[in-house]
């Protein structure tokens, strides 16, 4: 028994060294890798840098000090402390994480979470008992080492904790600007060829989804979830206008057709040709968003300044346009520096406004009225460019700007950003071969996650629609749906759409 006291701390030691000592080198041999992994975790994501040194030179220390009989005893409560901060990590990762991320590598890679945990609860345990042989061989009293145990591992476990919640709140409230991604969020459903490569989402309903053409700007392209093409029609509107840039969107059972260079605004039911001009001299604008069958959302620009503005155009009011020039806030110029991306929620009654240069979305009701602001996960709050005003008023880029986000789109509660921008610790390789979505909760006005969207023969992301239970791109001609796995829909919060009245009393 006294050899077995002797003898049983001896191997643990040895067998932590090559424990740590293989699973630092091989994370220094895949360090950029690792980095990657440890910004994907929900736990660490925030402080991927700090804790992809800390181990590696714990790891180093611990076997170092187990090397040497004189120091064993620190290094076996060192890697009890550090085996058991491992322990706490996999216990929270299976148990309160968002999602679970993939395995971190080295030697154990080919284990899963569970078994990793059985593993590392296993190896507390060895730690353990050989701190108890020791202590005992050297007459350290047996409560005295059970205190210092136990203390170990809780510091290990509420540093884990402390953690855990500190970088959940620095990634989903901060703007740390290390993206997360999504385990598996959506799975590529089926694709179709279109005949052209100038389509874009016009709508949906429950049944349908509906695309125009900026090459056949009248034509209206209607398929099932199935993606199967149900209709085309071309609709029928006033020819004697010189129209520029003819746009349509669907929303409620009606298809609206407008060219913002030209103050009109037609209106027709889906399934036919026929439209009615519904708006004409009331208001010019560069972009428009259905809120019910009067009233729309619009952006323009005002004079002599050229500023950009949003606005609503109510054509059953006296009073038709009303501007609200105070909703975009001006940085430089006013013009460029508040560029961004309208979107409107029809079962929420929201109104979204993404900056296309700065990491911020504004959120609205139905009669525009700012709600809340949102940041997305960039650190870009000021607009980096550099813009001259000519003689004539108007302002040109003198250098491209920088872009952060490109587009947005929103379904219920969540708030779907094209970014231009790549995060801390993503694979660069990935970046290029991808479009990425963040995704942020608009209610809680916080981060989910993101998303990575492969381009199609080097085609990036030219548009996208989410619905209940697919998210559809196009990239150039071709059509892709895909299937909203458990992994994102978990953040759809169900309900009724609000009525325009309640809408309004809020």
């Amino acid at each position: 028994m006294k050899n077995f006291s002797n003898i049983f701390p001896t191997i643990v030691s040895y067998f932590f060294i090559v424990l740590f000592v293989y699973a630092s080198v091989s994370k220094l041999f895949e360090f950029e890798r690792f980095q990657i992994q440890l910004a994907q975790s929900p736990l660490l994501s925030a402080y991927a840098d700090f804790v992809s040194y800390g181990v590696i030179i714990i790891e180093w220390i611990a076997s170092i000090l187990l090397l040497v009989p004189i120091c064993r005893r620190s290094g076996l409560y060192l890697s009890l402390f550090l085996m058991s901060a491992f322990t706490a990590y996999i216990f929270i990762i299976l148990n309160y994480s968002d999602f679970v991320p993939c395995s971190c590598g080295g030697i154990l890679e080919k284990l899963g979470w569970t078994e990793h945990l059985v593993f590392n609860v296993t190896c507390v345990l060895l730690i353990i008992i050989a701190l108890f042989l020791m202590e005992k061989n050297i007459l350290v009293r047996k409560s005295k080492t059970a205190i210092t145990v136990s203390t170990s591992i809780v510091l290990s476990i509420i540093l884990i904790i402390g953690m855990f919640l500190s970088s959940e709140h620095v990634i989903k409230k901060e703007n740390n600007f290390t993206r997360r991604f999504i385990k598996h969020p959506v799975i590529q459903h089926q694709s179709v060829h279109l005949d052209n490569g100038f389509y874009y989402f016009a709508g949906f309903d429950d049944h349908n989804i509906y695309l125009s053409n900026q090459k056949y700007p009248q034509q209206l392209l209607t398929m099932d979830s199935s993606m199967h093409q149900k209709a085309i029609t071309s609709a029928r509107i006033e020819t004697d206008h010189p129209y520029k840039n003819i746009r349509q969107i669907v929303a409620d059972n009606h298809f609206y057709i407008y060219d913002g260079s030209i103050p009109i605004l037609f209106k027709g039911k889906l399934g036919t040709e026929s439209t009615i001009r519904i708006s004409y001299k009331d208001a010019y604008f560069n972009d428009l968003k259905v809120i019910d069958s009067s009233r729309f959302a619009i952006r323009t620009q005002i004079r002599p300044s050229n500023h950009l503005v949003l606005g609503l155009l109510d054509i059953d009011s006296p009073e038709k346009l009303q501007l609200k020039t105070t909703v975009l806030k001006k940085q430089t110029d006013g013009l460029f520096d508040v560029d961004g991306s309208m979107a409107y929620e029809s079962h929420t009654k929201k109104l979204l406004y993404t900056y296309t240069y700065r990491n911020q979305a504004i959120v609205m009701n139905s009669s525009m009225q700012v709600q809340k602001f949102l940041k997305t996960i960039d650190t870009v709050k000021t607009v980096q460019m550099k813009t001259t005003k000519l003689s004539d008023g108007t302002y040109k880029m003198k250098a491209p700007a920088l872009k952060v986000n490109i587009r947005s789109v929103v379904y219920k509660n969540l708030l779907f950003v094209q970014s231009n921008l790549m995060g801390r610790h993503e694979s660069r390789k990935a970046w290029k071969k991808s479009d990425v979505l963040d995704v942020y909760d608009i209610d809680s006005q916080s981060y989910v996650g993101s998303i990575y969207i492969f381009k199609k023969d080097d085609h990036t992301l030219n548009d996208i629609i989410v619905t209940e239970k697919y998210l559809y791109t196009i990239h150039n001609n071709e059509l892709t749906q895909y299937k909203m796995t458990k992994a994102l829909s978990q953040y759809i919060k169900s309900g009724k759409p609000k009525t325009d009245q309640q809408s309004r009393q809020h």
